[in-house]
């Protein structure tokens, strides 16, 4: 059910200033130059983050003044590779400029090609199968669109990720960068569901509702996971967001069970080989916090999904352990490969408060009795339909005092909560995950980018 640096040409005229050493949190031993903030430092500084982060996605009397090409990307996330400049396009930096404004020709980047082996090598060469890919070729190119937004939206995200910043701030103008590069347009373009940002035991499923005072720590584990989607076409990728060394093990465990969960998926490969993949290498490592080591489990009832249009669970679960499902994957599905990580126990139960909602794709026509259910229903179909939302997105489409007709919705089953998906209190989580498409002639990593 799962469905996260900047620095302009000026560069060259100003230094950056270099960052105050400031307190480490208690109970953590760190150096003072990797400059941790303690809780009540970060929270009292939210609002001075929160405002510098603003001022990196702010422009100059309504333009952007620096051309992406010329913009020097310094990653600071754990784990992230760095991006290499575009010179291809004509982006900005911030991005601004609509990525269907960026690519004249209408044809969109492929991601990374992967090539089928063993009894499918004939796929590669097979005139057949080159030609059932021009018959879909607008299919490709949508998914494409997507997968191209999601990268430059993600790297803008990485750019200004940083402890102190106010998390509902950055959900908010990560989303409004998201539908300005997609061009939303209704249901026919936009972003596919809420953006994830889960912290620490919290494996899944929270974004902060309104009002929401949560603030990043340098202590913080937190998955980024948002999505695009283009004629119903969802792109669903994920990253973990770490400041602190200590969870490198953590992050590449993860990163390399998702890329080995890849490696293994093509067609006609049996859903239970690729757990059984990702489960070997996850739990090859461990890590060291306090002195106490942890190994890294699978969390065993998260899975990767297959993708359809408007359904961004679509029926098939990839398994991130041993002793899944037979079912085979297909020709021309989509697939979400995702994996989680833990140092607690491999389980995850709903808790908290419940921010993600979505209408039930096979609900028919269920009588409801509330007016105000029926009207709040309506608004859903119009704006997300079988997309997922969010409280938060209710409240930007001028709903208000919505709690008790969404609470009928989900009563009569019309509409389903997912609650936070957590695993014990204490424990780490991490995420990585790709979209990915087996065309006929080859496997497709859509969401692939530079920096994972």
């Amino acid at each position: 059910k799962n469905s996260t640096e900047a620095a302009s040409n000026g560069a060259k005229k100003k230094k950056k200033k270099k960052k105050k050493k400031k307190t480490p949190n208690s109970g953590v031993s760190e150096t003072p130059e990797q400059g941790q903030s303690n809780n009540q430092k970060a929270s009292t500084k939210s609002n001075t983050e929160t405002a510098n982060t603003g001022s990196r996605v702010s422009t100059e009397n309504g333009q952007p003044t620096t051309p992406e090409s010329e913009f020097i990307f310094e990653q600071t996330i754990r784990k992230l590779s760095n991006w290499k400049n575009d010179h291809k396009t004509k982006q900005t930096w911030p991005p601004s400029i609509p990525v269907p404004q960026l690519f004249t020709n209408g044809l969109y980047p492929e991601g990374e090609k992967q090539f089928y082996t063993n009894e499918n090598s004939f796929r590669t060469t097979s005139e057949e199968k080159r030609e059932l890919e021009r018959i879909h070729a607008d299919l490709y190119n949508n998914v494409r669109l997507a997968a191209e937004c999601h990268r430059q939206v993600r790297k803008w995200a990485q750019s200004v990720l940083k402890p102190g910043i106010l998390i509902i701030d950055f959900c908010e103008q990560l989303e409004d960068l998201n539908r300005k590069l997609v061009i939303e347009n209704g249901l026919q373009a936009g972003i596919a569901f809420p953006t994830g940002v889960s912290l620490n035991h919290v494996a899944a499923h929270w974004t902060p509702n309104g009002g929401d005072k949560t603030v990043l720590e340098y202590d913080d584990v937190m998955k980024v996971d948002f999505g695009t989607q283009v004629g119903g076409r969802i792109i669903d990728c994920a990253f973990t967001v770490a400041f602190n060394p200590r969870y490198d093990p953590l992050l590449e465990a993860v990163k390399n069970a998702t890329n080995t969960g890849i490696k293994t998926a093509g067609i006609d490969v049996r859903l239970c080989d690729v757990g059984e993949a990702i489960q070997e290498v996850m739990e090859s490592y461990e890590l060291d916090l306090a002195g106490t080591t942890f190994p890294v489990k699978c969390v065993r009832n998260l899975n990767g999904h297959s993708i359809a249009p408007y359904r961004i669970h679509a029926g098939k679960s990839v398994p991130i352990v041993k002793g899944g499902e037979q079912t085979k994957m297909e020709e021309g599905e989509f697939y979400a490969i995702e994996t989680f990580g833990t140092t607690g126990k491999g389980v995850v139960r709903e808790d908290l408060e419940c921010s993600h909602y979505m209408k039930n794709f096979d609900a028919g026509h269920i009588p409801l009795r509330l007016p105000r259910a029926k009207q709040l229903l309506a608004h859903i179909n119009k704006h997300f339909d079988t997309l997922a939302f969010c409280r938060r997105w209710l409240d930007r489409t001028g709903q208000t005092k919505y709690l008790m007709a969404l609470k009928n919705l989900c009563e009569t089953g019309v509409v389903s909560p997912y609650p936070p998906l957590c695993d014990v209190k204490g424990s780490y989580v991490a995420q990585y995950e790709h979209t990915i498409l087996l065309r006929p002639t080859c496997k497709e990593v859509l969401s692939r980018g530079d920096d994972y």
